[in-house]
């Protein structure tokens, strides 16, 4: 999502991006080209490198022929460094790390092996970005060279996530949600770093206190289809349990809650926050990576693996009623706006890629 928006900020005046994708397709490839920036695609197996994707890639540079190759999360960043091999003009390299390295553990063992390769080419870059103080940290404790950093935070869309206190009603009316409820919001998808365990502990306890609030969980996998996700639901409390799955539109998400909460055992610069921020939204958070420079003083940021703590940020912010949220909300929407706003972000980008650009052209 930040690289979409990002290429929606870029001014097209003065660059041209196209955006090469290692597997096929992806959410927003069409959203990408509906706004005129190629997308190709190696259509690489998930976790196969081809040989035959070696070659697209190298036929897709052929016609290309970039300035400036942008790698993309670790295995963008291999891509990215075996292309600049490939090519016939030596371009700029650049790398962009978007995540938190707590533990390598954490990671399925073919990414372990691509961010041990990441560490060992490291040095060769032209610029290795970081959206978090926290990811920077990390990966140089792990390895990575310490030169050539520099980091840039995620942005956002202000003009897409519009600050209206529930501005969007459609979904709650759709979900048959009394408008006298107070919705709590949870997005990401279910993996163990997102600690939906956690939540829906923190969750349990509410609903037991408060029989008016209800709750709305959303990403990949949070779904009713998901067994063991349901498990960890009392049957008395499910009907105020709207597990929604993958959406594609998270400002009708979040222009729906009155409350939204990251249960996250880890995170880089959370997008999450920032979105529900944007759109005027108080926030709960667990304290890890760069989530309390997000929040500021907006919201409330409580220890990890901690459901009684996130219970009672969650009952903190109910019991002060909707005037009082509503206030935190319009303080979070001027909180992104001065220091998160997507134009200043792609700014950044602009900046650090025509000094690079123009440093190899002397």
């Amino acid at each position: 999502m930040m690289l979409y928006k990002l290429l929606r900020a870029t001014d097209r005046k003065v660059f041209n991006p196209s955006v090469i994708t290692l597997t096929a397709g992806g959410m927003l490839a069409g959203e990408i080209e509906a706004d005129g920036i190629p997308v190709y695609s190696l259509e690489m197996q998930r976790g196969i490198p081809s040989f035959s994707a070696l070659k697209k890639l190298r036929r897709i540079l052929q016609e290309l022929k970039p300035d400036i190759l942008q790698g993309w999360m670790y295995h963008g960043n291999l891509a990215a460094t075996v292309a600049r091999l490939m090519g016939d003009c030596r371009p700029v390299l650049v790398w962009n790390i978007r995540q938190s390295l707590y533990d390598l553990g954490f990671e399925k063992p073919l990414t372990r092996q691509v961010i041990r390769l990441n560490r060992l080419l490291s040095s060769r870059v032209d610029a290795l970005l970081y959206n978090s103080q926290l990811s920077r940290d990390q990966h140089e404790a792990f390895g990575f060279a310490t030169a050539k950093t520099r980091l840039i935070g995620n942005g956002f869309d202000l003009q897409k996530f519009s600050y209206g206190p529930r501005k969007n009603r459609g979904l709650r009316a759709r979900l048959a949600i009394p408008e006298s409820a107070v919705c709590v919001g949870h997005v990401g998808r279910y993996h163990f770093m997102k600690d939906h365990p956690v939540f829906l502990t923190a969750a349990q306890k509410i609903a037991k206190r408060y029989p008016e609030v209800c709750f709305l969980l959303s990403g990949n996998d949070v779904d009713r289809d998901n067994r063991e996700l349901l498990s960890q639901v009392q049957e008395a409390l499910r009907s105020r349990f709207f597990f929604l799955g993958e959406q594609k539109d998270v400002v009708a998400i979040m222009q729906s809650l009155d409350i939204f909460v990251s249960s996250s055992l880890a995170e880089g610069f959370p997008n999450v926050l920032g979105e529900a921020m944007a759109v005027g939204v108080p926030c709960v958070a667990t304290d890890v990576g760069d989530s309390a420079l997000v929040v500021g003083d907006t919201g409330v940021v409580v220890p990890s693996r901690d459901p009684d703590s996130l219970a009672d940020a969650m009952e903190q912010l109910i019991v002060i009623g909707q005037n009082k949220r509503m206030e935190l909300g319009r303080r979070a929407r001027k909180h992104i706006e001065k220091n998160f706003s997507i134009d200043a972000i792609a700014g950044q980008y602009a900046d650090l890629y025509t000094k690079l650009v123009n440093r190899t052209r002397v």
